[in-house]
Formats: structure tokens, sequence, C-alpha cells
């Protein structure tokens, strides 16, 4: 363990750390670009196969970035699609990049440090780094934006130079350290743990633009909203900012497990998709027959067709999405989990006057208004599981194998789970259990002795 790692651990102030020495070399989950090409021909893509937990170097900083200790982080499914090697290896994004030149170049390596959410301290800030100071407590927006870039300047996520932090560049958040732009850090929320406050703004920020921002379908008092995948890091998300806005949120899981997790959320519908005849992750040979199943379903709930539909499952489910739309409605899409080559009957969208609204991630100002409702307790993580970095390829394919719910959590630098906590007093206002509400009654119990 290095110095500075163990000034960190021991709450150092922040002169301690800017004295201690940056280690030349850092613990990281990273994929190596030698593997590429192991899941030829294979139809079971094991991440464990791919993704390594080892040393990597720690690289230089530009003058518009900052290094964090990071304490937690966790998996979402762009960690995924980087371990299978798919729908292309990301070494292609890391040259790509470093053809910019400059500090850009530093990304083009043998190597792959992944993941796309952070928290923890900051360590040290590039020479034009204004806003930040070492010490401070923080969380990362997993956007990288080009703010000399014009379209930046109308929305982060618009410009051409917009990238996603630790798939698209390297050295992300699944590791020890990490390097960051400054202009993707947020204060952590105080009354959160490490790992609270780590699972939250890649998810919950893209849910917030989807749902909430101007740019996405807006949700007003009383919308009925249906949720693909409710139980997820993404619909459990949606279903607490739908609830918060004062609709309805229509919550579509696999199974009855789930359907209870959701409902605790405050899910107000919840629908088995066995129940309308959706099994696996085809898309369906008949939507239309499988649409007019759920439709029944959820005007008997709620008197009406739903406002908007909240997809990112992708050909599994977006023909449905489009025809069970209310006229008028708007099915926005953030991504295609089963598959990107969506099929739907345009009859219903052209002629109902529908509309479809893509959606990618969220600019920092998005991410800055989700992460103040976490601190307003309106927002609470959906963390369901925690693994030591050392165990990052256990749950990376968990996620791949969709057997987990909400978000999968991994403890970095941080010793245990528990940890991080500024604002004790908020947090006993807010109660322990409520702030967790999809931990299993391991977890739970393993966290209540952390804090005794």
């Amino acid at each position: 363990m290095s110095s500075l790692t163990e000034a960190v651990l021991a709450g150092a102030d922040p002169e301690e750390l800017q004295r201690e020495k940056v280690p030349d070399e850092y613990l990281a989950a990273h994929l190596r670009k030698e593997d590429v090409g192991i899941f030829a021909g294979v139809e079971d893509k094991d991440v464990r196969k791919s993704l390594h937990v080892g040393m990597v170097p720690m690289p230089e900083l530009a003058p518009d970035e900052v290094l964090v200790a990071v304490m937690a982080s966790s998996v979402n499914y762009n960690s995924v699609w980087s371990a299978m090697f798919e729908p292309i290896p990301t070494f292609t994004f890391l040259e790509r990049f470093a053809r910019e030149g400059g500090h850009a170049a530093r990304h083009d390596q043998p190597y792959h440090v992944i993941g796309s959410d952070a928290a923890g301290v900051i360590v040290r800030v590039g020479s034009g780094t204004r806003r930040w100071r070492v010490g401070d407590h923080v969380v990362v927006s997993p956007i990288q934006a080009d703010d000399q870039e014009p379209m930046t300047h109308a929305d982060g996520v618009l410009g051409g130079g917009q990238r996603a932090w630790g798939f698209e560049t390297n050295f992300g958040g699944l590791a020890h350290y990490t390097v960051v732009r400054a202009s993707q850090l947020l204060p952590k929320p105080a009354h959160l743990t490490w790992e609270e406050a780590a699972v939250n703004l890649l998810t919950a920020g893209t849910a917030y633009r989807m749902l909430i921002s101007d740019r996405g379908a807006r949700i007003k008092l009383g919308d009925v909203v249906l949720i693909w995948g409710a139980a997820g890091g993404l619909g459990a998300y949606a279903v607490q900012l739908v609830k918060n806005a004062g609709g309805i949120p229509v919550g579509v899981v696999g199974s009855e497990e789930k359907a209870e997790l959701v409902r605790s959320l405050g899910c107000d519908v919840v629908v088995n998709r066995a129940e309308i005849g959706l099994h696996g992750n085809s898309a369906p040979e008949d939507p239309i027959t499988l649409g007019k199943r759920l439709g029944r379903i959820i005007r008997k709930e709620t008197g009406e067709d739903p406002h908007v539909v909240f997809d990112f499952v992708g050909a599994a489910t977006f023909g449905i999405s489009v025809f069970v739309v209310r006229r008028g409605g708007t099915v926005v899409t953030c991504g295609s989990s089963t598959g990107y080559q969506h099929q739907y009957d345009n009859r219903y969208l052209w002629m109902n006057l529908k509309r479809i609204v893509g959606s990618h991630a969220a600019n920092l100002q998005e991410m800055a208004e989700c992460n103040r409702l976490f601190g307003l307790s309106k927002l609470l993580p959906a963390l369901s599981d925690l693994h030591p970095l050392e165990d990052s390829g256990a749950a990376v394919r968990l996620v791949q194998q969709n057997r987990h719910v909400g978000k999968v959590g991994v403890l970095c630098m941080a010793p245990r789970e528990g940890l991080g906590v500024t604002d004790p007093e908020l947090r006993t206002r807010i109660g322990e259990k409520r702030l967790n509400p999809l931990r299993n009654p391991e977890s739970q119990s393993a966290r209540t002795e952390s804090h005794a």
C-alpha cells in the first residue's frame, strides 16, 4: 500500500495528502488488448475471463484534470459491453481518442481501465483546475465534454467531443485511482456512504434527462409512465423520479421477487412480463398482440394508456412501446440491451402523432440537479449488492446475466462498507433502512454490524 493510499484511508488533511507521493502504479479492473477476439464463436461470453484485476501504471494529469482516490464504484451495462468487446472493442475508442494528440495520446494503452461511476477523495488537481481542491469529497459524472467545442455550450451531451468516461476513455472508476476532468465533478451527498454515493450518477442522471429534463419526455403531474426493466439500475431511479414528480409509475419486471422490490420503491402498478407473453431477449414475432395485452392491464389498473414509455431494453420491447403509448405520447430511449435493430409498426407512430426521443446520459447541469435530489433525500440509492474490487469480474457477470436488481456496487479503496458519512444527523433523520430499499437482508445485517 502506498503512503498516499494510507493517508487517504487515515482521513489525512489536504496538506498531508499533497505532501505524499503519488504512486507509480495502482490496482485496477482492466481489459487487455491481447484478449480481443477470445470470444469469437463463443456463445457465452463470460466477462470473468476478460476482466483482470491487477496493477497498471499511473497516468500523468492534464491541466484540466484531477486525480481521485476511488473509495467505491459500480457496475453499469457499459462495463458488460466493454468486457465482451461488443459491439466493438473499446480499444477502438481509445485509439481514436489518442489521434487528437497531446494528453489524449495517453489513453491508447495495451490495457483499458473501465468503470463509469465513482465516489472518492481528490488527491491531486491539474494546474488549470479552479473550483476543486485536494481533500474534497466528490462523485463523478460519466460524461467528458469538450469545452472548446461550441455545441457543448448549448448541451454538453450534444457536442461531438463528448465521451463516456471509463468506456470511451481510459483510467475509469473500477480502480483505486481514476483520472477525470474537473468538469465531471460534483459534491458527494454528505449523508451517504461511499458505496451509496458511487452507484447513482450514470443511471440516475440518465433517467433524469429521459424523464424530467426539457430535452427528454418532460413528465408532469399525473402522467402514466411505463417503465421497462423497472427493477434494474435505470428502472429503479425512473420509478422514484416518476413517483416524486406526481406521476403514476407502471413497472415491468421479470419475477415476483423483483416485483416486490419495485413496489417498495413506490411503483403503483407492477406487471410481470410473463403475463403478456414476453420471454427472453428476442424481439417478439407479434408485438401488437403483446402490446394489446399490456395495454389492457395498464388501462385496468390506471384507467388510461401511458403518456410516456421509458425504454432502454431495445429490440425485445420497442415495437410494444411504440404501440402501447397513447395518442400524442412519447417513447424515450437511451439504449438497447437486447439488440440495436428495432422494429415497429410505423402506422401507430405517425397516425397517432406519437414521438420517439433519443436520450444519452446527461449534461453536467442535469447531473447536478439529479445529485441535488439525493442530497435532499428525494432520490434514494438503488444499491442492492456490493463486491470488493478484486471480485469485479463476478460483479460484472451478475449484470451480464441480469441476476441483479438495482445497482451492483464495488468497494475500491474503502476497506469496508459504511464509511464516508460526514452528515450523520441527516442520515439518522432519513433512517438507515429507508436509505437502502433494495439491499438484501444479509447485506443490511452486515451494514448494521459495520456501524456498531
